[in-house]
């Protein structure tokens, strides 16, 4: 029998039997919230149209970096208030890659329609980690696209991730679990994992050897094979070395080509890589975080043969394929595989032949990820918006332009070529006592003066300036802005040191 719960004290309150209104995050005017939202789309859409009448970046004064220092806020704010703060303090001082002069990085320029896409994926606030619904079907006609690309077979697998560093990351898992068994999930590396080793160029990604760190190998597990001028991996030192660490006892299991190397855009030999791993019963993996996708040109394809025997591919749709940030993808030839090194059954995340919880696999057996964003429709929009040929057109118009800026370097006597051009990225350098130093002054001038953005490389213990186009927006009045300001800038900064070493030789001698 129950016994009746005993009265409530007045010391302790008494339950308020007056309904109280529900707490929700919905506007009360719903009018008002349309009136805000066109307005700030209409910003946006302003923003990226008139991208030339601003600056490419400029230095976050110290008063603006303050302001977002402030206390966790506790009370409401006027909406209208919090977007004024977003259009005065945070659009002027963004990284500037929307912006046709942004050269530095290989970062995309996103568009128009990624960028509709997206408000419209916060909309759905869909979580593609599971469940039958339609975002998820979208991602699997990205996979089912990306396969058709990359001529992979049908039972190949693909996820969206933030980027090609956690893609390279899921491929090292992949490949580790597919060269140890499912067990190394339970047991970890053990004694057979202690003596697999990888390989890359010496011209690979960092991420390649924090992944191996990440994935418990430890990033000593990654030789690194040496290149040959051309920055391309050295196909048969790494057959020499494969060769020489089995005699040594170790186990090699991986294989990392570069599809764009990050310094100079240099392609690996795809199709020795792929024969190499095959003869020596290695997992094939292609970083070709933006390179991969000049598959879709006619004009590049051709020098990414061999990348169709890959057993993975990582590649970024947010750098050549201009979709707004982030879209990171891998692809995988054996979705088994794949499926293998991440899937983990549980209660909450029972499958059913039919309700939400049915057309079982899910994105969560293909990655670490439980919640994950929509980031396919922004790459749908793109896809079906454009199509291959133009994004594939873009992608060798940014090549062009690579072209030309070489012809610009090699026509003026004052600027060095530094490496061969092979894709979208260009390596030089203004001629000048102390280069390394000049050349890191002249691209902070740059930078600073909102004409461009080029960054820096080391090559050879040579700094070089580094550009490299990827933005569609990039013309070539952008390219000659570039020029004209290294030659500027370079003349100013020769100039003082001259002066110095000048002032420097016409002092007086030290009194005694």
């Amino acid at each position: 029998m129950l016994r009746e719960a005993p009265p409530q004290s007045k010391s302790s309150g008494t339950l308020d039997p007056k309904p109280t209104p529900s707490e929700t995050l919905d506007p009360k005017d719903w009018d008002d919230i349309r009136a805000l939202g066109h307005r700030m789309l209409d910003d946006m859409i302003d923003y990226v149209a008139d991208i030339r009448e601003r600056p490419v970046w400029q230095p976050i004064p110290d008063g603006v970096r303050a302001r977002f220092h402030t206390a966790l806020p506790r009370a409401a704010s006027d909406l209208g208030e919090v977007y004024r703060e977003f259009t005065d303090f945070i659009v002027p001082y963004a990284t500037g890659n929307v912006h046709p002069g942004f050269m530095g990085w290989v970062h995309g320029g996103g568009s128009a329609v990624g960028m509709l896409a997206e408000m419209l994926a916060a909309g759905l606030n869909a979580n593609l980690g599971g469940r039958d619904h339609m975002p998820i079907e979208v991602e699997r006609q990205i996979v089912e696209w990306t396969r058709q690309m990359f001529g992979f077979p049908d039972s190949a697998s693909g996820i969206f991730v933030t980027g090609t560093s956690m893609a390279n990351l899921m491929a090292v898992l992949v490949a580790r679990t597919a060269a140890l068994g499912r067990s190394v999930r339970h047991h970890g590396l053990g004694g057979d994992g202690a003596v697999l080793t990888a390989y890359a160029s010496t011209a690979s990604h960092g991420c390649i050897s924090k992944a191996m760190d990440i994935a418990g190998f430890g990033s000593d597990a990654l030789h690194c094979v040496q290149v040959d001028r051309y920055h391309r991996i050295d196909v048969e030192a790494l057959r020499a070395k494969i060769a020489l660490d089995r005699w040594a006892g170790l186990k090699p299991f991986l294989v990392v080509g570069s599809a764009g190397t990050v310094d100079i855009g240099a392609i690996d030999d795809l199709a020795a890589l792929s024969a190499l791993c095959r003869e020596e019963g290695l997992w094939f993996h292609v970083d070709g975080a933006f390179g991969a996708l000049g598959i879709l040109s006619p004009e590049l394809a051709p020098r990414l043969a061999g990348i169709e025997g890959a057993d993975s591919i990582a590649l970024d749709f947010h750098k050549w394929g201009q979709v707004p940030y982030d879209a990171g993808f891998l692809l995988v030839r054996d979705g088994v595989r794949h499926r293998d090194a991440f899937a983990a059954p549980a209660a909450y995340l029972r499958r059913e032949i039919r309700g939400l919880a049915a057309n079982s696999p899910w994105p969560c057996d293909l990655g670490p990820d439980l919640s994950r964003g929509f980031r396919a429709l922004k790459t749908w929009f793109t896809l079906k918006a454009y199509g291959t040929e133009k994004l594939g057109a873009v992608i060798a118009r940014t090549c062009a332009l690579a072209r030309y800026l070489e012809a610009r370097i090699l026509a003026e006597p004052q600027l060095e070529l530094m490496a061969p051009v092979q894709l979208n990225i260009v390596c030089f350098r203004y001629r000048a006592p102390e280069a390394n130093e000049v050349n890191g002054d002249i691209v902070i001038d740059i930078q600073e003066s909102g004409v461009a953005v080029p960054s820096t490389t080391l090559l050879g213990g040579e700094l070089a300036i580094r550009a490299a186009i990827v933005n569609h927006r990039t013309d070539v009045g952008d390219i000659d802005a570039l020029i004209s300001a290294v030659l500027e800038f370079g003349a100013q900064r020769s100039s003082s040191r001259d002066d110095r070493v000048l002032q420097v030789e016409q002092s007086p001698p030290l009194a005694m």
